[in-house]
């Protein structure tokens, strides 16, 4: 059964932001020679990762909203150099626009059904994305998304 997972984008103000952080990432990777996917790191391993990567996807709370998924390719658990269980969530770089959702401040990642995840920003609605970020705030802080 395919899960998704929620997780806050820390530090990110726009999906421009995360675009850009993830091509820097990838970029930055590329030129140092390692291997090129992009991922985000997590101290808990999910215990439905087979779910998760069975086409799931993380989706990204931005400014208290879902705004952007990304399909997960793979789940990787590993122990860091102070010994400590981390997991590695590897992403598909290509963002993938959704329905704004509000959702309030958490820690860490909760799970999201499908029945539940944000639709896919519809084709029809393709001009919203080039409206500036602080007017799509505005319009979503008023419930006009």
């Amino acid at each position: 059964m395919t899960l998704n997972l929620v997780k806050l984008c820390v530090g990110v103000d726009t999906v421009e932001d995360l675009q850009a952080s993830v091509d820097f990432g990838l970029a930055d990777k590329k030129r140092r020679g390692v291997e090129v996917i992009q991922f985000h790191t997590t101290r808990m391993v999910p215990k439905r990762a087979d779910d998760l990567v069975d086409g799931g996807s993380l989706y990204w709370v931005i400014k208290g909203n879902i705004q952007v998924r990304q399909y997960i390719e793979e789940i990787r658990p590993f122990t860091d150099d102070s010994g400590i269980s981390r997991c590695r969530i590897v992403l598909e770089p290509r963002l993938i626009m959704t329905e704004w959702q509000p959702r309030r401040a958490f820690q860490g990642w909760r799970y999201l059904t499908v029945a539940d995840a944000p639709a896919d920003l519809s084709r029809g609605r393709s001009g919203f994305m080039s409206l500036p970020p602080e007017l799509r705030r505005e319009l979503a802080d008023l419930g006009l998304l």
